[in-house]
């Protein structure tokens, strides 16, 4: 019988599992699993199409190629669809990804809310699910975790199952940090400190898992799936709760010494003055939709509208627009400052509230660089993130996925 809190994933998920299947994730991988999903990378990015094509993208020999397909056929990785026709020569058979050849999970544990999201082998959502609350209680969050992970598997059949490969973990890094800010007590705060998230949510399940800072996924998601996919360096910004972010270069996220490359929510937004005066404000004590709740509560209204349509309404649009001009700001001044150390590509700007929101925001802050000199250095190219509001969770779901059957096992995992 499973211990109590895990999940019972049935002797199929143990005993069904192929080769193929099985955690992939060592240093060290043979050079035909690492051809093999070169392969598989290759028809993810460019769709389907058949081995002589393969061959040539990949600079891999037909027979290669050949003996590879084959054995991604029989693991039922990839299927066959209908030949084209109409061609010189023998038909062609274009290989595609099968949607069923694996399944992942992505988990985020978020300052107010949790999501689940079950992904098939093409990345397409199959289920999901979420809970949202004022903090985190580790107390009660983990139970809460493996009932639903217990829901999501009982969707899938007993021969998905058994292709269930890994669970992706998200959360920010300092989930009980900033309590004064969020007004959350300090003993409730500081269990966050002596839990491995990672090594609690593997003991439910016994499958492989990931972990990765909540804002790094959600550039994970833009990196893979987003724009991330035509610019090559670039400072990712995540707005929600509080505001953080991801740096990718050469097409690798950069994690730091510390895992936090990117803590653009961490940047001073003025000079420091001597040691007894209070420290600079940081960057998301003012670009944070946490910093637009609080002006919608002083209010009396709805702080929850920060997320949706009516942020752009009254009477919410008033402080809306406020927040915007002091958010733009200061994300501007962020932008300068790591655009003189970094020489950026890009910066892409994403975040939990609306498109319309987003839109808005973008134009602040062109307006607030347009205040900067860009002597000596060149001003980078500010973009609208793709993903939005489920960036983060997308982004788990992406990290065991890759682990396993991604060539470049380092593409979210590389130190600066």
């Amino acid at each position: 019988m499973p211990e109590a809190g895990s999940v019972d994933l049935g002797q199929d998920q143990i005993q069904g599992q192929d080769d193929i299947l099985r955690p992939r994730g060592s240093n060290q991988i043979g050079m035909s699993q690492f051809n093999e999903r070169v392969v598989l990378q290759a028809i993810r990015f460019h769709g389907s199409m058949p081995k002589a094509d393969l061959a040539r993208l990949t600079r891999l020999s037909t027979q290669t190629i050949s003996l590879i397909i084959n054995r991604l056929l029989e693991n039922a990785l990839v299927l066959k669809i209908a030949a084209l026709r109409g061609k010189v020569g023998q038909p062609s058979v274009p290989i595609v990804l099968n949607p069923e050849g694996a399944f992942f999970i992505g988990i985020k544990i978020g300052r107010r809310s949790l999501d689940l999201l079950l992904v098939d082998f093409v990345g397409k959502e199959r289920a999901r699910s979420a809970l949202t609350y004022p903090f985190p209680e580790p107390d009660t969050l983990f139970e809460v975790i493996a009932e639903h992970l217990k829901m999501m598997c009982a969707r899938l059949s007993p021969a998905q199952r058994a292709r269930l490969s890994g669970i992706g973990i998200t959360a920010p890094l300092g989930l009980g940090g900033w309590q004064a800010l969020l007004g959350i007590a300090p003993q409730q705060a500081c269990k966050w400190e002596q839990i491995d998230i990672r090594a609690r949510v593997q003991a439910m399940t016994g499958l492989p898992v990931e972990f990765a800072k909540d804002t790094a996924t959600a550039c994970v998601a833009e990196l893979v799936a987003g724009r991330g996919r035509s610019i090559k360096s670039f400072l990712y910004v995540f707005v929600g709760t509080f505001i953080g972010g991801g740096l990718v270069i050469n097409s690798h996220l950069h994690g730091g010494l510390h895992g936090n490359a990117g803590a653009l929510g961490s940047i001073p937004l003025s000079l420091a003055g001597s040691s007894s005066d209070p420290a600079p404000e940081q960057l998301l004590s003012t670009a944070s939709l946490f910093s637009l709740e609080q002006l919608f509560v002083a209010s009396g209204l709805d702080e929850s509208a920060a997320y949706d349509a009516r942020a752009l309404q009254a009477p919410w649009l008033t402080h809306t627009c406020a927040w915007l001009l002091d958010a733009a700001s200061a994300i501007a001044l962020s932008i300068v400052s790591a655009t003189c150390l970094l020489d950026l590509e890009g910066v892409i700007i994403d975040g939990s509230f609306t498109r319309s929101l987003l839109e808005k925001l973008l134009a602040e802050v062109e307006n607030a660089l347009d205040g900067y000199s860009w002597e000596g250095i060149s001003r980078p190219l500010v973009l609208a993130g793709t993903i939005g509001s489920d960036a983060r969770v997308i982004g788990a779901a992406l990290l065991p996925l890759y682990a396993n059957f991604g060539p470049d096992r380092d593409l979210f995992l590389k130190n600066s």
